[in-house]
């Protein structure tokens, strides 16, 4: 530990190569007493703030950042009454609530699970994959029998709602993804497009605890009415999330398809390691989308999220209507990025 805050010291205090541009940090170098002692949370989506509060209860005792974000997503998982995560979950075209989710700590350990069914926290399923097997990703049955041998309950996850619309959906099974639909069936409540397609999304959580350490995590239930089997970036490390404790974290949300094309979440680490701001590292992450298939990404949603070692954070997306969610020992906010259309 020594060494890693030695590091950390020499790396706050040395000189810091002055660049004009959005790529490099602005403002001087922050001490190892402005870094340390201030813990931070971030997450994805509007349900990110009350996902925020558990982390937080952790954080401020002087917790570990990989116990509050498990703890932090583990509230969303457990919300009825939100479809894009966990419990209440729309399910797959045959009516299956599939889960996946992943979790890493400060020293590159890291525990996924994808196609997870009958499991209230699949976050907690991954951690255990983390701390208590050689593999980093478990799927499917071999999941659900590691969950129950470690003393998880089956549980049906299918809620009356969830059916419902599930079976609304089957009388035509279009399949016409809906941008934002996560803020929108989470703060309204109801189907805006009924029969239509939920493309609803995950929530992805960044955290730096009091000794300057990252964890992060990541849980959805997937896109609904997908063909079973589906798994998207949400539970693939370097996709959906990805924690570098030299450097910074990342996390998606959006169409996972092409957030795993382009390795988002890793993609925009090495980008701040290379200097690039958090908001500018995003913004790249978005860019790199749209030169791949310029005509499908003014259809999707796709948003990043990111924090660096200095604490700073950032995020960008493709379409409007993209929001995150801080918290720290200054503020408890909502914040929207900035969008490319």
């Amino acid at each position: 530990m020594s060494s890693r805050r030695t590091f950390l010291q020499n790396a706050v205090v040395g000189s810091a190569a002055v660049l004009s541009g959005e790529k490099i940090f602005a403002g001087p170098v922050k001490t190892m007493e402005a870094i340390l002692n201030n813990p931070i949370v971030i997450s994805t989506w509007d349900f990110g703030k009350a996902a925020n509060v558990g982390a937080w209860e952790i954080l401020q005792k002087g917790g570990r950042a990989v116990d509050a974000v498990e703890a932090g997503v583990r509230i969303p998982e457990a919300d009825g009454a939100n479809q894009s995560v966990g419990y209440g979950g729309l399910p797959d075209r045959d009516g299956r609530v599939t889960l996946d989710a992943c979790i890493m700590d400060e020293f590159y350990n890291c525990g996924s699970v994808m196609c997870l069914e009958n499991i209230m926290h699949p976050i907690s399923v991954a951690r255990l994959v983390m701390d208590k097997t050689p593999h980093v990703i478990l799927a499917g049955d071999g999941a659900f029998q590691f969950a129950l041998a470690n003393g998880f309950k089956k549980e049906n996850l299918l809620t009356p709602e969830s059916e419902k619309a599930w079976k609304e959906w089957l009388k035509t099974a279009k399949y016409e993804p809906i941008k934002n639909i996560e803020n929108q069936l989470y703060d309204k409540k109801k189907d805006p497009m009924p029969g239509g397609i939920k493309n609803h999304d995950t929530i992805g959580m960044l955290a730096i605890d009091a000794a300057g350490n990252f964890g992060g995590a990541c849980t959805t239930s997937g896109m609904a009415y997908k063909i079973h089997g589906r798994v998207g970036d949400s539970p693939v490390i370097g996709a959906g999330l990805y924690v570098d404790n030299e450097v910074g974290a990342a996390t998606a949300t959006g169409v996972g398809e092409e957030v795993i094309r382009i390795v988002g979440a890793h993609l925009i680490v090495e980008l701040m390691r290379q200097g690039y701001s958090p908001e500018a590292a995003c913004k790249e992450g978005v860019e790199r989308i749209i030169k791949r298939n310029p005509a499908k990404a003014k259809e999707i949603q796709v948003g990043f999220l990111a924090l660096n070692k200095k604490g700073e954070f950032g995020a960008y997306c493709l379409q409007k209507g993209f929001t995150y969610a801080v918290r720290n020992n200054k503020e408890e906010k909502m914040y929207t990025p900035k969008s490319i259309y």
